[in-house]
């Protein structure tokens, strides 16, 4: 029964090659968009090298300290602020630290290159998970005596030595300086935001390593929790601690707000202007996200459904000389549910095909630098599954419709009057 069902519904997809083509074009750039944005958020957000533990991460982006006459004043913070408030806390298993990236100009090989540059601690490369194709990472002595050394990405080593082997205890100049290399690690796509970089430097060689007690500074603080499970209880004691800093200077300030979260949490809390309240804003983010993504998927549904009628109608004739010899209510619902399935199911493919195609052509014309994106089994099966149950949901109503024609007014021609 199936076998002859697949078979009816091949047949009738290729005579109507338009309402084919026009539903699986539907279907297919649904889930290529789908598939495509779900590559970019695991990009980001994703357990990817070096960031391979980010989900027991959870990161200190921003201080705002508010004003009394109004405005508010927020930055990064300082060294100062990690050493005396982070770096004490108990349920960490490591904290380190990393600032946003700056870029500065490199001469060689009579060519110059901008280079991101990204200063870090020596626990910073005891947080990330790299894979050191030459050489070691800076330590903490050298950090400690702000020894001119460096880290460099792949793409550096090759473009200036020619090889990313031996190039360790070679020099890079730097702006006016120069740094001996002390490994070559792999290029790490800039929507890591807090690994990504050319080069990595000590920190204690950053303009912005203040000397005094400020708060405010230009880096990044990164805890890392003995286990995912514990990242809610290691916020909830940075934030018990929050609480006890206190606001510097009264006169011009009247509050201070500082959170630890994780990494998508803290891109949305500040895409969202949420320093001052204690949620992230990660439940209306996923709710909007949600909402939005049902709806995008709706959409080729409730196209499908009036693509479904339409064809009804044109079929109506067909239907009723079937009808007039002997087919079911069952048979006839049957056969066009099945039509569905293996439009949905043709559709699902072509989208398949479409993304990898697309996430191919991201990844060769590097539009975002070192990226390398990839399709995602799971949010495929996902979105597969759920062109498949909006595809039957599409079909109840016209195979309902279908199944009650009257054969004398169908063989007329007509869609109208139910038996």
């Amino acid at each position: 029964m199936l076998l002859s069902y697949l078979k009816i519904a091949w047949k009738v997809l290729l005579r109507r090659k338009f309402f084919t083509a026009i539903s699986l074009f539907g279907i297919s750039f649904t889930l290529m968009i789908l598939l495509v944005l779900v590559a970019v958020v695991d990009h980001f957000n994703g357990a990817h090298a070096p960031e391979k533990r980010i989900d027991q991460m959870a990161f200190v982006n921003s201080i705002r300290e508010r004003f009394k006459d109004g405005g508010s004043n927020n930055m990064p913070v300082s060294a100062y602020f990690i050493d005396k408030y982070v770096r004490t806390l108990k349920t960490p298993e490591l904290v380190g630290l990393t600032s946003i990236t700056n870029t500065a100009t490199s001469f060689a090989n009579n060519q110059t290159l901008t280079l991101d540059v990204r200063y870090t601690d020596a626990n910073f490369w005891r947080l990330m998970d790299f894979e050191f194709l030459d050489g070691r990472p800076f330590s903490a002595a050298e950090t400690d005596q702000r020894s001119r050394v460096c880290v460099i990405n792949q793409h550096t080593a090759r473009t200036y030595f020619g090889t990313e082997k031996g190039v360790a205890g070679r020099t890079l100049e730097i702006g006016p300086y120069t740094y001996r290399i002390t490994g070559v690690v792999p290029d790490v796509p800039v929507m890591r935001l807090y690994s990504s970089s050319d080069v990595w430097v000590p920190y204690t060689l950053s303009n912005e390593m203040f000397g005094d007690q400020r708060l405010e500074g230009a880096f990044i603080a990164i805890m890392l929790a003995p286990s995912a499970s514990q990242v809610p209880a290691m916020r909830q004691e940075f934030e018990q601690m929050a609480k006890r800093i206190p606001v510097p200077d009264p006169q011009r300030f009247d509050k201070l707000s500082v959170h630890a979260d994780p990494a998508l949490a803290s891109v949305v809390r500040q895409l969202t202007s949420n320093q001052e309240k204690e949620s992230d804003g990660m439940e209306l983010f996923l709710g909007v996200c949600g909402g939005l993504a049902l709806l995008f998927m709706l959409l080729p549904a409730l196209n499908l459904v009036n693509l479904n009628v339409t064809r009804i109608l044109e079929r109506s004739s067909e239907i009723g000389v079937r009808k007039a010899f002997g087919a079911s209510r069952r048979v006839l619902v049957g056969q066009f549910l099945v039509e569905n399935i293996v439009l949905a199911l043709l559709g699902g493919m072509l989208g398949l095909g479409l993304a990898a195609v697309v996430l191919y052509i991201l990844n060769e014309s590097q539009f975002i630098a070192y990226s390398h994106f990839g399709l995602s089994w799971s949010a495929f099966a996902v979105g597969l599954g759920l062109t498949l149950v909006f595809g039957l949901m599409s079909g109840v109503y016209p195979a309902w419709k279908m199944a009650r024609l009257n054969p004398v007014t169908a063989l007329r021609g007509s869609g109208a009057g139910p038996r």
